[in-house]
């Protein structure tokens, strides 16, 4: 080769181009031969390899698509997601309400031991244990502590007295009590009235519970929530204490929904929901109604209505969440509206006095309870109940003969 200069300078140059390209040809096969006979895997002996075809064939009996079982219609994918989601609804259904019987029945467990251990009544054939006696029914009579001449009224027509209702609650499971609260004054001259009158008659059951007019809602929850702890009842029924009851009728009327689960019977209304301050029965919660001129849902007239023992357990349960509306018959309706109750309309639960009762009556329909509307009760109860008792009443022996 000639330099820059023009002069010759001799080749450095061992190995031709052409061979060292020779060269790496032959070492890159001999290393593939090398790799290929080392690491080759040995077929296990017994063993068949699969086609293409039978991997594909064992793909579809996987999915469940066997082509061999040409007869068999396919079930779309779709139907089988419909199945597992009624399932999965069904199931989830079924869970939710066996905890909400447990809780219920945790509940009553624990009223039930709560009363014992307070002194509540035990079976005579339960002397030594802990299981509470089981009644029929427990009549709470809302008074007030105005109410006195009321209650002496009540006293001398439909409720039992002395040896009589001890007998009612014996013989028959009938616990019939006055119910009121305390004062705002704990301790003071209108409580003491009450204890000493307790005394006498042995009728009076206590709430804890401030009384008032505008606090009935918390009232009638305090009366189920106590009732459900001192006393294990089929049902629990609030009455006024300006209403005349005939408590065999009652007892019968109660008797045929027996077999159904959460029961509430009464008068069921729905009258409107009053925006009007001033007024009587005025809702200051009307906005939560609808519209001006909305009516409220369906709900037991307040003078009478009766609850089974599931429903009464739910309210002691909640009673520190259930909202009180103005009107207590509306909360009590209110407290029922997103469970599965039944809603027994019963018009013998609001008769009217007589006339009224008294043709009935003649007819063979006893009423459970007389009263006059314009009132919402008995007008002049204290003066008037005698009478209704008599033309209206289902008589003494009534309760005694009555089977339940």
């Amino acid at each position: 080769m000639k330099n820059r200069g023009g002069g010759e300078q001799f080749s450095r140059s061992v190995i031709s181009q052409k061979w060292v390209l020779f060269l790496c040809l032959g070492s890159f096969c001999a290393g593939l031969l090398f790799t290929n006979r080392i690491w080759i895997i040995p077929e296990a002996k017994g063993v068949a390899r699969t086609t293409a075809f039978e991997s594909e064939r064992l793909k579809l009996v996987a999915e469940g698509c066997d082509p061999s079982f040409s007869s068999v219609k396919s079930v779309p994918k779709k139907i089988f997601k419909e199945v597992s989601n009624t399932q999965n609804i069904d199931m989830k259904t079924t869970l939710d309400k066996t905890i909400s019987s447990l809780e219920m029945e945790l509940a009553a467990a624990k009223a039930a031991h709560e009363s014992i251990l307070s002194g509540a009544p035990v079976s005579e054939n339960d002397k030594g244990s802990t299981k509470r006696r089981k009644y029929f029914m427990v009549v709470g009579v809302n008074t007030a502590f105005s109410s006195r001449k009321r209650r002496d009224s009540v006293r001398a027509t439909w409720m039992p007295q002395g040896d009589k209702r001890r007998a009612l609650e014996a013989e028959k499971g009938i616990v019939v009590r006055f119910v009121i609260g305390h004062s705002a004054t704990l301790g003071g001259i209108l409580d003491r009235a009450i204890e000493a009158e307790d005394q006498k008659h042995g009728d009076i059951m206590r709430l804890d519970h401030v009384e008032g007019y505008l606090e009935l809602s918390a009232k009638t929850k305090a009366y189920f929530a106590t009732a459900v702890s001192l006393w294990d009842a089929e049902y629990y029924v609030k009455v006024d204490d300006d209403v005349h009851v005939n408590i065999a009728t009652l007892g019968e009327t109660l008797a045929r929904h027996r077999r159904k689960p959460r029961v509430y019977i009464g008068c069921m209304k729905s009258g409107p929901v009053l925006s009007q301050r001033g007024v009587r029965y005025h809702e200051p919660e009307f906005w939560k109604f609808g519209d001006n001129g909305n009516k409220y849902f369906r709900h037991a007239t307040g003078q009478l209505y009766a609850i089974s023992k599931d429903l009464a357990t739910y309210i002691s349960v909640n009673k520190n969440v259930l909202h009180k509306f103005a009107n207590e018959d509306v909360s009590l309706g209110a407290w029922f509206i997103g469970l599965d109750v039944q809603h027994i309309d019963d018009r013998r639960l609001c008769c009217g006095t007589p006339p009224d009762c008294e043709w009935k009556a003649q007819a063979g329909n006893v009423c459970v309870a007389s009263f006059d509307w314009s009132c919402s009760g008995i007008c002049r109860s204290v003066d008037r109940i005698k009478e209704v008792h008599r033309r209206c009443g289902e008589g003494e022996e009534a309760v005694w003969k009555a089977k339940f």
